[in-house]
């Protein structure tokens, strides 16, 4: 079932597109929401889960270190996609590689924790992948690439959380340093999420539908854990 569900997140956003055509307003509301969904889950789950199993929690601390670096070095390639800004010129000539594979390696190692976990960073992935394949699927739309390019792209990229989820179940080496690689995926979310939560808004203006959608956010993930 959680297979299917991480598909689903990326399908939902999808129909989105197609069927509501969701504008900027909804797609930021929606992000800010799965930011702090997604934060939450990782300082009050992730974290102490982590650092309980710890043998050495120097190691880990410098290893959440690490994910926010390979975070920041995907999205250099990614243009920010992972966070719902795609900073890259549409050009159907080219086929965007550097953006694809970068994805891919980031939903992959979305899937990696959630084996360990409980349902709360599987439903946090989910709801954070609805706008991300919105925002994926505007920009392939908007760049007139072919429909079968398009589906393929959106296709491998539902597959590869499912994949990351797959390969921590049945890899020995994965399960023997889940610790370490769940730390290093800890950076990861953190890079992710306070990058959607902290980045400015027009004219440095308080948005209070943003401010409701975090704490919407924080509150269902603490009612829930």
């Amino acid at each position: 079932m959680s297979y299917v569900l991480l598909i689903m997140g990326v399908l939902v956003g999808i129909l989105f597109v197609f069927t509501l055509k969701p504008g900027h307003n909804f797609v930021r509301l929606l992000l800010a929401f799965s930011g702090a969904y997604l934060l939450s889950v990782t300082i009050l789950h992730l974290l102490p889960e982590v650092y309980q199993h710890a043998e050495d929690t120097k190691l880990i601390g410098i290893l959440i270190l690490v994910g926010i670096i390979i975070q920041s070095v995907l999205e250099s390639f990614s243009k920010g996609a992972e966070h719902g800004h795609i900073h890259l010129h549409s050009d159907s000539s080219k086929f965007p590689w550097l953006l694809f594979v970068s994805l891919c390696i980031h939903a992959f190692s979305e899937g990696l924790p959630i084996h360990h976990s409980d349902d709360n960073l599987l439903w946090a992935i989910v709801v954070h992948k609805i706008p991300i394949a919105i925002v994926l699927t505007t920009f392939l739309l908007h760049a007139n690439y072919s429909k079968k390019t398009i589906f393929l792209f959106v296709t491998v990229f539902a597959l590869m959380s499912p994949l990351g989820m797959l390969a921590s179940d049945k890899l020995p080496i994965i399960e023997e340093y889940h610790t370490e690689i769940t730390a290093v995926i800890i950076g990861v979310f953190l890079h992710i999420s306070t990058i959607i939560l902290f980045e400015s808004t027009e004219n440095h203006k308080f948005n209070y539908q943003k401010f409701v959608a975090i704490i919407l956010g924080v509150l269902l993930t603490i009612f829930t854990l």
